[in-house]
C-alpha cells in the first residue's frame, strides 16, 4: 500500500510551483518561527486564506512547509538571545544560549538544526507506516493519563532548577499560580481576575514567556551598560556542517527523542512544547554524567530538546489524518483547510483520498530536507548576529517582542502582561531564582488541574482512577522514580 502511492506522489512533489511553494513555505516559517511570538499557528491562519483557490495538495505543502520551518526556527532565537522564537523552543536555551556565551552559536544551531531534521524525518516515516496503530494508542489517554503525564512533566523543574532546588520549586509554583487566573475550568468561577474582563480567558502563556526571557535579558543588559559587550564571546565561524564529534554525540539522542517526541506529539493536545521539555528531561536523565553538564552548554541537550518538537510536528498529524482529531492548534487549521476543498480527515481518508495522503507524507519530509539546507546554509550567517553591537541589536529585540505580543491576540492588554513578565523576570534573576520552572509550571499546571478534577469527577471523588489505569500508573511511578532516585543519591553522596 505504502510503496504504492509514494510513486503517484513524487510525481504530483516533481511539479515547480509545488518545489516553490514547500520552499517558500520553509523560508517564511523559518522567519516568523525567529521573531519572539509569530508562532507558526498565527502565520498558518493569517495566510490560510491564500489557499482556498489551491489544489488541496499544494495548499497544504505551503502551509506544512511554514509549520516545519517555524518549529524548527523558534531555536535561533532562544540560542542567540536567551528568547524562544516559538514555545517549543523554551527547552533548547537551556544549553543552547550558554553555548552562545562561549562563541559556539554557531555550533549550537547546526546542532538545531541536524537535530530537527532528524526528529522531523522520524516523525513522518511513524506517520507514513505506523499511523493508524499509533492514533489508537494515543487514544487510550484520557483524563488519569493526561494527569499523570503533567505530573512527569512537572518533575523537570528538579533539572532545571540550577544550584537551588528550592528556588526552582519556588519558581515553578510562581508559574502555576499564574496559570490558575481566569475562568475555573469546571465550575465556572473567576478566579484572581480582579473583576478585569481581560482576565478571564486567563494570563496569556506567549506574552509571559517572552516577557521572561526577551524583556527581562534586555533589562538586565541595560542594568550592565548597554555598550559594554565583555560578555558576548567572540562567535566560532567553520564551515557549513557540524563537526564529526559533534555528529557521533548527537545522533543517539536524536533518535531517541525522536521517537519519544513524535509518540508525545500523537497524544491530542501535548504538543511541541511538552515534547520539548519531556524529551529534554530523559536525556538530562540517561546521559546525566555528561561534560559539560546539562544546562552549561552541552551540545545534546539541544539535540534532545529540538529533535524532540520537531518530532511532534509529525506525531501531531497522526490523530488529525487517521482520526480528524487535532494534535495541536496547527492541526485544527490544518483540517479547517481540507475541509474547505470538502476533504474529511479520518480513517476513509485511507480510502477516498490515497494520493493526497501520501502526498502529505513524502512532502513533508522533503519540507525537512529544505529545512537541514537552509538551516546548515544559515547556521553562520544567523550566528553573525550576535556580533552587532548590542546597542544597535537590543532596541530591535524589545520592539519585536512588543510588536509580538500584541499580534498573539491583537490585544495591548497582551503587551502590558508581558512587560509586567520582563520586570518580574528580572527580579528573579537578580536574586537567583530560575525562570524556566516558572514556564514549566504555566505549561504543564492547567493541563494538570483541568484532568485532575475531571478525574476525580468520574471516580467520586476516589483515586483509585490512577491506580486503576496502567498507562498512568506506570507514568506516576515514573514520576515518583524521577524525584526519588536523584535525592536518593544525593543522600548517599
Amino acid at each position: 500500500m505504502v510503496v504504492e502511492n509514494i510513486g503517484p506522489a513524487l510525481a504530483n512533489l516533481a511539479d515547480p510551483f509545488v518545489i516553490f511553494l514547500m520552499t517558500a513555505g520553509v523560508l517564511l516559517g523559518i522567519i516568523m518561527g525567529s521573531i519572539p511570538g509569530m508562532t507558526a499557528t498565527m502565520t498558518i491562519a493569517v495566510l490560510l486564506s491564500f489557499t482556498f483557490t489551491m489544489d488541496p495538495a499544494h495548499g497544504m505543502m505551503l502551509l506544512l512547509g511554514i509549520y516545519g520551518g517555524a518549529v524548527y526556527s523558534g531555536s535561533i532565537p532562544a540560542i542567540l538571545i536567551r528568547t524562544p522564537g516559538t514555545p517549543s523552543a523554551a527547552a533548547t536555551l537551556f544549553d543552547g544560549h550558554p553555548l552562545s556565551k562561549k562563541g559556539e552559536a554557531g555550533r549550537a544551531i547546526k546542532a538545531s538544526t541536524v537535530a530537527s531534521f532528524i526528529g522531523g524525518v522520524i516523525s513522518v516515516l511513524a506517520l507514513m507506516f505506523f499511523s493508524p496503530v499509533i492514533a489508537g494508542a494515543a487514544l487510550e489517554f484520557r483524563s488519569p493519563e493526561f494527569f499523570a503525564l503533567a505530573v512527569f512533566g512537572l518533575t523537570i523543574i528538579a533539572s532545571v532548577s540550577g544550584d537551588s532546588i528550592t528556588k526552582g520549586m519556588v519558581s515553578g509554583l510562581l508559574g502555576m499560580l499564574v496559570a490558575t487566573v481566569g475562568i475555573d475550568p469546571i465550575t465556572g468561577f473567576h478566579r484572581y481576575t480582579f473583576d478585569m474582563a481581560k482576565l478571564l480567558t486567563g494570563v496569556e502563556f506567549i506574552a509571559v514567556m517572552i516577557g521572561l526571557f526577551g524583556i527581562a535579558e534586555g533589562l538586565r543588559k541595560y542594568s550592565q551598560g548597554i555598550d559594554d559587550d565583555t560578555d558576548e564571546a567572540a562567535q566560532e565561524m567553520t564551515g557549513v556542517f557540524p563537526s564529526r564529534a559533534d555528529l557521533k554525540s548527537i545522533m543517539p539522542v536524536s533518535v531517541g527523542s525522536g521517537v519519544l517526541g513524535a509518540f508525545i506529539g500523537s497524544i491530542p493536545g501535548a504538543g511541541g512544547d511538552i515534547a520539548a521539555f519531556i524529551t529534554y528531561n530523559e536525556a538530562t536523565r540517561w546521559l546525566k554524567d555528561s561534560v559539560p553538564a546539562f544546562g552549561d552548554g552541552n551540545i545534546r541537550g539541544v539535540a534532545a530538546a529540538e529533535s524532540g518538537n520537531n518530532a511532534s510536528t509529525g506525531g501531531a498529524l497522526i490523530p488529525t489524518l487517521t482520526l480528524g482529531i487535532p494534535g495541536d492548534s496547527v492541526s485544527a487549521i490544518l483540517i479547517g483547510a481540507l475541509m474547505v476543498h470538502d476533504i474529511n480527515p479520518g480513517p476513509g481518508l485511507y480510502q477516498d483520498e490515497p494520493e493526497l495522503l501520501y502526498t502529505i507524507f513524502v512532502g513533508f519530509l522533503v519540507i525537512y530536507i529544505l529545512i537541514l539546507i537552509f538551516g546548515l546554509l544559515g547556521a553562520n550567517y544567523w550566528a553573525r548576529l550576535i556580533n552587532i553591537p548590542s546597542s544597535h541589536i537590543w532596541p530591535v529585540i524589545l520592539v519585536l517582542c512588543v510588536i509580538g505580543s500584541i499580534a498573539l491576540r491583537g490585544n495591548v492588554f497582551d503587551a502590558w502582561v508581558m512587560l509586567g513578565a520582563g520586570v518580574l523576570g528580572y527580579a528573579m534573576r537578580l536574586r537567583g531564582y530560575p525562570l524556566a520552572p516558572m514556564v514549566l509550571g504555566l505549561i504543564l499546571a492547567p493541563i494538570a488541574e483541568v484532568n485532575l478534577r475531571r478525574s476525580l469527577v468520574l471516580s467520586g471523588g476516589s483515586l483509585d482512577i490512577f491506580y486503576t489505569s496502567p498507562i498512568a500508573l506506570l507514568v506516576l511511578l515514573l514520576s515518583a522514580a524521577a524525584i526519588t532516585v536523584p535525592a536518593v543519591r544525593s543522600v548517599r553522596g
